[in-house]
């Protein structure tokens, strides 16, 4: 149920717990894991996708944004970046943790999915992404950034669709016709496979 007079008074990040500690004004206290808010963030993507969230076990929370006076907006150190939550939804998920967590456990086993980054069959691949140009330095804020890549990215075209899904900046300048991507130094195709230990480079487009 509703109710706009409980509000969060004190909100602290354990990062090297990568714990959420939450006190509200009705003297309630919270302790959810940065796991757990990102496989339960209830974005449009999230929503619209047949699996669960998966191989989240060790996320973090970068940054910790206001929405106005009724949301906080978690910024992932996945590059996750659309999770808004609700002092209702904070409470709710603090109420139903066990229901939640049970249930988010048993889709994991349904579609052969872990809490950790490495697969069932151990076949991680790893690469690492390369970001030019102030204008994609300016949201990516970082020049290069190891990525564990999931099952279902399996080309270029898949990952740049990946990408997009981190928010609106990620969207606008990812899409296929904005970006060049080159793999291990050479310029690929939509189609080219990815590989364990890849070197994929991103350049924006010439106008």
């Amino acid at each position: 149920m509703t109710n706009n007079n409980i509000i969060p008074t004190n909100i602290k990040l354990h990062k090297k717990s990568r714990l959420l500690e939450i006190h509200f004004s009705n003297g309630e206290a919270l302790t959810l894991s940065c796991e757990y808010l990102r496989t339960h963030a209830k974005s449009a993507e999230i929503r619209a996708s047949a699996f669960p969230v998966a191989g989240k076990i060790d996320v973090n929370i970068d940054k910790i944004e206001p929405q106005g006076t009724y949301a906080l907006r978690f910024i992932f150190d996945d590059g996750y970046e659309s999770g808004i939550f609700s002092w209702d939804t904070l409470l709710d998920l603090g109420h139903n943790y066990k229901k939640n967590w049970q249930h988010y456990l048993e889709l994991l086993e349904q579609h052969h999915l872990t809490r950790s980054e490495k697969n069932k069959n151990n076949n991680t691949r790893r690469v690492t992404l390369l970001f030019f140009m102030d204008k994609i330095l300016a949201f990516t804020k970082t020049q290069e950034e190891s990525l564990v890549l999931p099952d279902k990215v399996k080309t270029v075209s898949d990952l740049l669709y990946f990408l997009r899904q981190r928010g609106k900046k990620w969207e606008k300048e990812f899409s296929e016709k904005e970006m060049q991507v080159t793999v291990n130094k050479e310029f690929s195709e939509l189609f080219t496979i990815l590989d364990n230990d890849d070197e994929i480079a991103f350049i924006p487009r010439n106008k």
